[in-house]
């Protein structure tokens, strides 16, 4: 591998993008792809099968060919709206399973009550964040302060960028008037379907802990379900 071509990946992967390495095992030659980008005359005869390989997030030899390709994938981004006692809990989960973390809360009064370290906390309102910040597909977002005026403008962001996971705090009571407020302003059935509402698995857990957990299994488990998607 060329000296250039090493500092990219150590670069790239400092700054958490996704990129692949491919490498024809016909000749040794390697080279950092990502969709869009040109390929060389090793690898342009396996143009699809590369790009199909990337978009599944798949690495391993590709099949009837003797090009390998090693994907390096951004963590996932979790967005907790919500400075509360619960957050501090989902952290602590959310940290050992290797998710990248940001809370939002424009009150500065929850923001300093709770403990929280080493996890960027932003204190503003969550529709001048999301001016700011870089959100997709692979961002998850988690809201947590039962009030419609912080919660929902996150949840409409959501919805629009097509967040792989959205669940929302509150009662069922609480989620019915909320798809109502979300369907007045546009939203369609199979998108406010896609908030889980009231968050988190059915675990009967009371506690701030046991709902931290249901809310991480959860979202675990809606990852797991598209990386499972990806490569079936």
């Amino acid at each position: 591998m060329k000296i250039e071509t090493l500092k990219q990946i150590i670069k790239k992967n400092s700054l958490n993008e996704q990129f692949a390495i491919i490498t024809n095992l016909s000749n040794g030659s390697s080279e950092i792809f990502k969709i869009g980008s040109s390929l060389s005359k090793n690898f342009i005869n396996f143009k699809n099968e590369i790009e199909n390989y990337y978009n599944l997030k798949k690495s391993g030899i590709i099949n009837n060919t003797e090009i390998f390709i090693e994907n390096y994938f951004k963590p996932v981004e979790v967005i907790i709206v919500g400075a509360v006692h619960i957050t501090q809990y989902l952290i602590e989960f959310l940290k050992n399973l290797n998710f990248d973390i940001t809370v939002i809360d424009p009150r500065e009064y929850f923001v300093t009550k709770q403990k929280f370290q080493n996890i960027k906390i932003i204190s503003k309102w969550p529709e001048e964040v999301f001016k700011k910040i870089r959100t997709d597909s692979n961002t998850a977002l988690i809201t947590l302060t039962h009030d419609p005026k912080i919660d929902e403008p996150a949840l409409k962001h959501a919805l629009k960028k097509k967040f792989f996971y959205i669940g929302a705090l509150g009662s069922k009571k609480t989620h019915k008037n909320r798809c109502k407020r979300l369907k007045e302003d546009g939203f369609n059935n199979k998108e406010i379907g896609s908030i889980h509402g009231p968050i988190g698995l059915d675990i009967g857990g009371k506690s701030a802990p046991e709902i931290a957990l249901s809310i991480v299994a959860q979202l675990v488990s809606e990852r797991n379900k598209t990386i499972k998607f990806n490569i079936e």
